[in-house]
């Protein structure tokens, strides 16, 4: 099977009352458009990320930098931007199964995404649904205030999103039956013995309004993780000198395994701290031939690529520099932007202070450079 995501992101976001809407506020750096698709991104069936916009949101959407996103305006409402994306998958090969979400939903577990495209194996639509818990009450005449207040709740469930579907029949009933849609992509099925429902989550729930945003950052914060890490390197003659990614002119280099950088194997330490995934040195043996002078540039890359697919991301970094030459000072804007960089996050995110020992020790007299670092992690699971 063969999938493609559609994300919803076309809206107004009329009662988010913000001037920012709402697939793009960020929480530890990152937008509600990029949670989700950050999220898709674990699953090789899903071949092609589709992300509705409103045109409005161009620019936004493009100070996200997202990559191997088709991107396709909205309709004036959610059926007609869905059948747009529908319009645009049905010429393309190889895929044959969608799965239709809103961008308003980032708090999907993987395990539900899992469960949606497992079953789709023997289903043409597969459904999360919660049943309803509340009592439910029906107004019959709102200026009267006459109510029915005995509705069996038995009766009555929440759908939620993603959405699986065969593409053929949700593209054949969105151009059929348009008139029928209602609030999601599941009221065009008049027959639901062609539907399979499956428990949703209580946390997958809909952000429409402020309040809905912060219990979602509570939620996230409890995810939060933190993470130590330390290194310090000889410097001798004869090494070239690298902190932080960047190759600074010195007559004296550190002495390691690899390029003995210990502003980023710092960094990289504390990553893998702060997501439980033990250490550089486990990771990166200096007893390995493979990574005898090796670039911390590209073992950090390798990191992040790791923790990004346990669904770990980098909410911030401090990073104390402890060095009596070179100065710090000079550098600190380049490392900045760099670590970012290398890191996939904002410079806002990333700290760098220069520290000396006022001549005491080997840091002091010169021998040496060290560097302390702590990282938050979220883990958007």
């Amino acid at each position: 099977m063969s999938f493609s995501l559609i994300i919803l992101a076309g809206g107004n976001s009329h009662r988010f009352k913000s001037n920012i809407g709402k697939p793009y506020q960020k929480i530890a750096g990152k937008s509600l458009i990029e949670i989700n698709i950050n999220k898709a991104r674990n699953f090789s069936q899903i071949k092609k990320v589709v992300l509705i916009y409103n045109k409005k949101d161009s620019k936004r959407l493009r100070s996200l930098k997202l990559k191997n996103i088709k991107f396709i305006v909205g309709g004036k409402t959610r059926q007609q931007s869905t059948l747009n994306a529908l319009k645009y998958l049905i010429n393309q090969k190889g895929i044959n199964k969608v799965l239709i979400h809103d961008v308003a939903r980032p708090n999907f577990s993987l395990k539900l995404l899992h469960s949606i495209i497992k079953n789709m194996r023997n289903a043409k639509a597969v459904v999360p649904k919660i049943r309803i818990q509340d009592a439910i009450k029906q107004v019959i005449d709102s200026s009267k205030e006459e109510y029915i207040i005995s509705k069996k709740r038995d009766n009555f469930f929440l759908t939620q999103t993603p959405q699986g579907f065969n593409l053929k029949e949700i593209y054949q009933l969105h151009r059929a039956r348009s008139e029928k849609y209602k609030d999601d992509d599941i009221s065009l099925y008049m027959n639901l013995n062609k539907v399979k429902f499956i428990d949703g989550e209580k946390s997958n729930f809909k952000i429409t309004d402020q309040s809905d945003f912060e219990n979602l950052k509570s939620i996230y914060k409890s995810k939060q993780s933190v993470g130590i890490g330390f290194d310090v390197h000889r410097l001798v003659p004869g090494r070239k000198l690298f902190l932080a990614g960047l190759k600074i002119k010195s007559k004296l280099g550190t002495l390691g395994h690899s390029d003995g950088d210990p502003v980023l194997h710092s960094v990289t330490d504390a990553i893998l701290g702060a997501c439980k995934m033990g250490d550089i040195g486990q990771m990166f043996s200096d007893k390995s031939k493979r990574f005898k002078n090796i670039r911390s540039t590209i073992l950090l890359n390798r990191v992040i690529e790791r923790i990004n697919s346990k669904g770990f991301f980098i909410n911030n970094l401090d990073i104390n520099i402890i060095s009596q030459t070179p100065r710090i000072k000079s550098f600190k804007n380049k490392m900045i932007s760099n670590i970012a960089k290398l890191c996939k996050i904002s410079k806002a995110k990333v700290n760098i202070k220069g520290k000396t020992t006022e001549k005491l020790g080997v840091v002091g007299k010169e021998r040496a450079i060290a560097c302390e670092v702590i990282c938050s992690v979220i883990k958007y699971d």
